[in-house]
């Protein structure tokens, strides 16, 4: 299984996510920067086994990221072949 790694200490706002995130997947140029379309991506268009981890969260982050964790992990139960997890940063 393929393993996705997006460092949340060079995270500062959803554009930089989105950045990590089409770097890390390989995401095609007209790829939107929102929750629907990252759930139609892992809904459909990712080659799959994949697992997804969030590393050094930090607590702020958390509810500045709470709609995009809630969809993760909603996708982590519905979409077979797709996991996610992710762990605060340590102090």
């Amino acid at each position: 299984m393929k393993t996705v790694y997006i460092d949340f200490s060079i995270i500062g706002d959803e554009e930089d996510f989105y950045d990590q995130l089409k770097e890390k997947l390989s995401l095609p140029e007209g790829f939107g920067d929102n929750l629907d379309a990252l759930h139609d991506v892992i809904s459909g268009d990712l080659e799959i086994p994949m697992h997804l981890e969030f590393v050094n969260l930090s607590v702020d982050q958390l509810e500045q990221f709470e709609d995009l964790l809630e969809l993760l992990e909603n996708d982590d139960q519905e979409v077979e072949g797709f996991s996610f997890t992710y762990f605060l940063e340590q102090f």
